[in-house]
């Protein structure tokens, strides 16, 4: 519907020009007749509104914007040229279409990049509610600033809406770490998914690791250009293995001491009833979120994450108070532990609470190549130590099939890593396997079985 509207917009444009240029007109008549086609553009915005795939959504507010903002200068333009009887010279009525072209064009951008994506159907008895918070760390300061503040992470729960009818303490917790360059709403159906079935779940955002989020003062934060230049330079396999170890390290101590802290703190809220001085929620109703910590059971805690993000979740993880980890397609580099004549060392303790590792499908290949040929690798070393291990990948899924990328925007999706899977099947798939592994680790419910793919 997005190219449908902008089709019309750009004929009325060509159509309005072409007449301009073949009915010449002082210039009263040409910003009078301006008018009239802007204020029909508006309305036919307006009109389709009435259609599906059409709304005041982020994706149209531009254009919104844009179309006002015209037929607002084109009511000044007639009223100031009521009385201008010089002709309207035709290059600029030209260059006025090419420039409204544009406009036009580019103020559906967003249209373009993203679908009317409002998430997947829900398997569990609950409706979902959600709220959200900022904690501010008071033992660090803001290692991305200057100005002495402290690191703040922003919190976003889902939680059953029936939350009042629901006994105290008696739902799982469940925490969520996004990867590199995303942000919390990337696994959203995961997240809505697990809450229906009679979870709480947090995912938080890692600022400056984030694409973007927003701090206490409202002021958008996006993700840090050293971070992402490292990130890419990692990425190109240029880098050499002691820099690349030094880098990731820097990145799991900050990833790791969020989750950290969200942990702590979300346990120590749900224990007490009470919110901190760490806790600021200016956007939120604190009513609400004490109803959705309330119900947090501290014994029954899962961590979770895509990407980076499931690295957090697997060293996190080792903390006795969790008791289930998913890591979604990440690397563990967080059980990289140093480099001793140019290879990597690896930590071998134990890994005892229950892990998930679940791969896109060159992952997976990579990761059994690295152990057929004896080669080290993070990810099958802390899966060889398990006591409670389980690997699987989705044959055909790219890296960012394992999130709601692809579902609200396949351009951007195919530019991160989008395989030829169904990203909706998939994803429906994976949330159904996320839900088995939680409800038997977390609500000692069933036996947990997965095949070696999907």
């Amino acid at each position: 519907m997005a190219l449908v509207l902008c089709t019309i917009l750009l004929i009325l444009e060509i159509g309005t020009t072409v007449f301009s240029l073949t009915k010449p007109s002082p210039k009263r008549d040409w910003t009078r007749f301006r008018l009239l086609v802007c204020g029909a553009e508006l309305a036919v915005f307006l009109l389709m509104l009435l259609l599906p795939g059409i709304d005041l959504s982020f994706r149209f507010t531009a254009l919104a914007a844009v179309l006002i903002l015209r037929i607002v200068t084109a009511a000044i333009g007639a009223l100031v040229c009521r009385s201008n009887d010089v002709p309207k010279k035709k290059p600029l009525i030209v260059l006025g279409m090419l420039g409204s072209i544009v406009l036009l064009t580019l103020s559906l951008v967003p249209a373009f990049l993203f679908r009317d994506y409002h998430g997947l159907p829900l398997t569990g008895g609950h409706a979902v509610a959600q709220t959200q918070a900022i904690l501010t760390d008071p033992d660090r300061l803001e290692s991305f600033e200057t100005d002495g503040s402290h690191r703040e992470i922003p919190v976003h729960l889902y939680y059953p809406e029936d939350a009042a009818a629901l006994e105290a303490g008696s739902l799982p917790l469940v925490i969520f770490s996004h990867g590199a360059f995303g942000y919390y709403q990337s696994n959203t159906s995961t997240y809505m998914e697990l809450a229906s079935h009679g979870y709480v779940v947090a995912s938080l955002d890692h600022p400056y690791h984030a694409f973007f989020t927003k701090d206490t003062d409202g002021r958008t934060v996006t993700v840090d250009p050293t971070f992402l230049q490292s990130a890419l330079t990692i990425g190109s396999g240029d880098a050499k293995e002691e820099a690349v170890f030094d880098t990731t390290s820097q990145w799991m101590a900050l990833r790791t001491a969020d989750m950290t802290f969200v942990l702590d703190t979300l346990e120590d809220a749900a224990q007490s009833g009470t919110l901190s001085a760490d806790w600021s929620y200016a956007d939120a109703d604190e009513a609400a979120l004490l109803a959705a910590l309330r119900l947090v059971d501290t014994e029954k805690i899962g961590l979770m994450g895509h990407s980076l993000g499931g690295a957090t979740a697997v060293t996190v993880g080792r903390r006795e108070d969790v008791s289930a980890v998913i890591d979604i397609d990440g690397t563990m580099l967080g059980e990289e532990t140093g480099v001793e004549d140019g290879a990597l060392l690896f930590n071998e303790a134990p890994y005892d609470t229950p892990l998930l590792a679940i791969d896109n499908e060159t992952h997976h290949q990579d990761a059994a190549a690295a152990r057929q040929a004896g080669e080290p690798y993070a990810n099958n070393v802390v899966l060889d130590h398990a006591a409670d291990g389980y690997e699987t990948y989705f044959r055909g899924a790219g890296h960012m099939d394992l999130t709601d990328l692809p579902l609200l925007s396949p351009a951007l999706a195919s530019m991160l890593g989008k395989g030829t899977v169904d990203t909706e099947a998939c994803m429906t798939q994976m949330n159904a396997l996320v839900v088995q592994f939680f409800d038997c680790y977390l609500k000692d419910s069933g036996t947990f079985t997965v095949a070696e793919s999907y």
